[in-house]
């Protein structure tokens, strides 16, 4: 099954259904959303979905879900697995050398014909056609490179911006911090010393917990999620990078995944509520982060990640669990709920997770 939208699965002999869906996927890209989609994709994850799904063994040889410099010109250049195929394993050898800077040779130029061939047997028969998936992907690779280009004029602006922004690099000094993330904190944060308080800054990132109370309870079903997402999603990736240098933080992120088994997404949270609060009070005293060991002792970045790497490494049977869901209060209320009904019974209805599912009687 291809991509949503896609024409290029057609019948041999279908000349006049041919003409008709290749004038509806060229009229798709022309359409408004479709922008949009490709840089979506470019600033996710980078990949074409029409391509894994037409000849998989690419996908792997090529990188996966991001493509390089490398992947691009091929896809560019040889999206048509017959003409890869005439061009040879040395001679591809020679193009991907070239492209990639000497990092692929042979062994993957004869990869990419290996998974060419399997494309073509794929589909011998029928359902393909290689000229318009041809056409298709180098139209994919040219929006590509331009919203590449596009994105490297951004960071040039972003840089630019912050260094008059932030002239005494206080935002950028916290470890593992860019030019990009440092632009988008210092951008969505604003002023610090605006607010009369650390905790009012804490609030306004929407990254403290949500408290629900009653005359009887009190529970906090997550963070509140008010104010900017943007920076909540730049102090967490901020966070997730600060915590491979910074012994302070790499001890709390430790203490959080092994001691109290939380999920590496909420322990990041934690440590990004912590990482705010230390840049804005950096800010409000104008002083540049300084990295210091769990004893208050002011060392080096390089220091740093060598005492995390030795103290603080997470084992890996921890890691796996920490990565996993856990289930939450509301699945395990829904499953109480349901635990003394009786299998025996007709009439009890089997409770299906789609709410949109009919509901089936046993």
């Amino acid at each position: 099954m291809c991509w949503p939208g896609c024409r290029c699965c057609i019948p041999k002999g279908s000349t006049r259904l041919a003409g008709w869906v290749q004038l509806s996927r060229c009229d798709a890209r022309t359409s408004p959303g479709q922008a949009g989609g490709m840089a979506s994709k470019r600033a996710g994850n980078g990949s074409m979905p029409c391509w894994t799904c037409w000849v998989p063994a690419y996908a792997e040889v090529l990188g996966g879900a991001r493509y390089g410099k490398s992947a691009l010109e091929i896809l560019e250049r040889y999206g048509d697995p017959r003409k890869l195929r005439r061009l040879g394993v040395n001679r591809l050898a020679g193009l991907v050398r070239r492209v990639s800077g000497g990092k692929w040779g042979t062994d993957e130029a004869a990869e990419l014909v290996d998974a060419a061939t399997e494309a073509l047997k794929l589909w011998e028969h029928d359902g393909l056609d290689f000229d318009e998936l041809a056409w298709d992907l180098a139209s994919e690779v040219r929006m590509v490179r331009r919203l590449d280009d596009e994105i490297a004029r951004l960071e040039t602006r972003i840089d630019e911006l912050y260094n008059k922004a932030d002239p005494a690099g206080i935002v950028i000094s916290t470890p593992g911090v860019g030019t990009i993330l440092a632009g988008g904190i210092l951008g969505r944060l604003g002023d610090a010393t605006r607010f009369t308080n650390l905790a009012g800054i804490r609030s306004f990132s929407g990254m403290i917990p949500k408290v629900n109370q009653t005359g009887h309870t009190q529970t906090r079903p997550g963070i509140t999620k008010q104010g900017d997402a943007g920076l909540r999603r730049d102090i967490w990736f901020a966070a997730d990078l600060a915590r491979k240098t910074d012994p302070q933080l790499a001890a709390k992120y430790h203490r959080l995944i092994v001691e109290r088994r939380l999920h590496h997404y909420s322990a990041i949270c934690h440590l990004a509520t912590t990482l705010l609060t230390r840049i804005a009070a950096c800010w409000r005293r104008d002083e540049r982060y300084v990295i210091r060991d769990i004893n208050g002792r002011r060392i080096t970045a390089a220091e740093g990640r060598a005492i995390v790497k030795a103290r603080y490494r997470i084992p890996p049977e921890i890691r796996r669990r920490a990565r996993i869901p856990q289930e939450t209060s509301g699945s395990k209320r829904n499953k109480e709920s349901t635990r003394g009904r009786s299998d025996a019974d007709p009439l009890t209805p089997t409770i299906d997770r789609n709410p949109l599912t009919p509901v089936r009687y046993s």
